[in-house]
């Protein structure tokens, strides 16, 4: 009309930038702010969440024992400089370059066949390797480590020697290696997987081609079954009617006197009385018989459909237990941590399986923050708005691991309560007696032991 024509409708998803800053849906809400309570500086949060990463991802490659977050963030702020958790990190990533084979750690190996990384020699691999490397920034430390105030750097400077560190360990034909063996795991473990969804495939499929086939053969006997009865009803008839037919004529023979005929008809009657009652209580003996045969016939039925039931449910739990133990051990075979997403800003959105929280770093990589429990979780998915392609992606990566995340949430909270608890208690003791080390759950860090240690 008015000689315009109407504009098609548009096909969502659609690039989120080009959707209103305040969407006319009144179903999404308002997104939370993320808590942004870190110990070490901004502009390292993104150090220190890859060093920690990696250091869990490849632990047992590392030879590293497992250790939180929060504890390896509470050691990198302490200024004690030989604190374990710290000295086994620097000394597992130590072992790995010196084990590599070509020379570029020269000073590294030559100090490994004089002395072990120890609690006391740590520093002195530390200060070898830096000057391997030879970077500026990192260089104008050493002076200070050498003199055995590591411990008095600034977090942000521990974090990118670390991170160095993580650099050159991944750039080793090494840990390559290591990682084409986990790719060839994964590969494995996913091969597995497809034959036997194909196994369970081609099983149902001949279940179903039995079936079909036990229809057809049903269909085809039950005419004949049909006829046989009717033939066997027809036969049953004919047959009474010849028995009438003898029985009126050997009743139909005349009697000499009739006395004699009143005595045969009395004993007829008689003994058709006797033989009605005798076929009576012999056709409820027979139906109660039926019915008592049916009944336990019906009970053994229901019987067997429950153990028919259960069976099926084994059945069903098999493949269930199956494909949930692949999904654990790719779990385990970490090889990067991916995002979850991006919003409509491009803000990315991490989560890490072995910590309860979703981490939100900037388009800038400067900002970071986090979510902590279900409910800001839940207003984050409600805050998506679906009709951009991004945070489509996102709420659909979110859906697909809310129960995880929700336990690794409900997890971290039950765990920081339990802290809490036991910090008070640390508090609440007299003065004049000092609680010992372990009760307070705030130096968790330091009680770390390395498991994992090699020999």
């Amino acid at each position: 009309t008015n000689g315009t024509e109407e504009e098609p409708p548009i096909d969502y998803p659609i690039e989120d930038s080009l959707l209103p800053l305040e969407p006319d849906d009144a179903n999404i809400t308002q997104r939370p702010s993320p808590s942004r309570d870190f110990s070490v500086p901004m502009d390292c949060v993104g150090d220190l969440l890859m060093v920690w990463d990696f250091c869990s991802s490849f632990g047992r490659q590392l030879h590293l024992w497992r250790f939180s977050l929060e504890d390896f963030e509470n050691a990198l702020c302490h200024k004690e400089s030989n604190l374990v958790l710290i000295m086994e990190v620097h000394a597992c990533l130590f072992r790995f370059l010196i084990n590599e084979g070509d020379d570029t750690f020269k000073a590294l190996k030559r100090r490994s066949r004089k002395s072990k990384i120890t609690l006391i020699t740590w520093t002195e691999f530390l200060c070898d390797f830096l000057d391997s490397v030879d970077i500026p920034d990192l260089c104008c430390d050493v002076g200070t480590i050498k003199r055995g105030h590591y411990g008095l750097l600034d977090p942000s400077v521990k974090l990118r020697i670390l991170r160095e560190l993580v650099n050159q360990i991944a750039e080793t034909m090494l840990f390559k290696g290591e990682v084409d063996e986990l790719l060839e795991q994964r590969h494995a473990l996913g091969a597995a997987r497809r034959e036997e969804a194909l196994a369970e495939a081609k099983q149902k499929r001949k279940e179903k081609e039995r079936s079909k086939t036990g229809e057809e053969a049903r269909k085809k006997n039950s005419p004949q079954v049909i006829e046989s009865s009717e033939d066997s009803k027809m036969k049953e008839s004919t047959e009474g009617e010849t028995k009438m037919e003898n029985g009126s004529v050997s009743s139909g023979k005349p009697e000499k006197s009739e006395k004699r005929l009143m005595a045969n008809v009395y004993l007829r009657k008689h003994k058709k009385q006797m033989t009605d009652t005798k076929s009576t209580s012999k056709e409820k003996v027979e139906k109660e018989e039926e019915e008592a045969e049916s009944e336990e016939g019906e009970e053994e039925e229901g019987e067997e459909e429950e153990e028919e039931d259960e069976k099926g449910t084994l059945e069903m739990r098999g493949p269930e237990q199956r494909r949930q133990y692949y999904e654990r051990e790719m779990e385990k075979i970490v090889i990067r941590t991916n995002t979850l997403g991006k919003d409509r800003n491009y803000n990315r959105y991490w989560w890490f399986r072995s910590n309860g929280r979703i981490f939100v770093e900037d388009s800038d990589c400067k900002e970071w923050g986090y979510y902590t429990s279900k409910e800001e979780l839940d207003a984050l998915m409600g805050s998506l708005n679906r009709k951009g392609e991004r945070e489509l992606s996102l709420h659909t990566q979110l859906e697909k691991f809310y129960d995880r995340i929700c336990s690794t949430l409900q997890k971290r909270a039950k765990d920081i309560a339990h802290n809490i608890e036991m910090e008070e208690a640390v508090v609440r003791r007299s003065s004049r007696v000092k609680a010992p080390l372990h009760e307070n759950p705030a130096s968790a860090f330091q009680r770390y032991v390395n498991k994992w240690k090699e020999d």
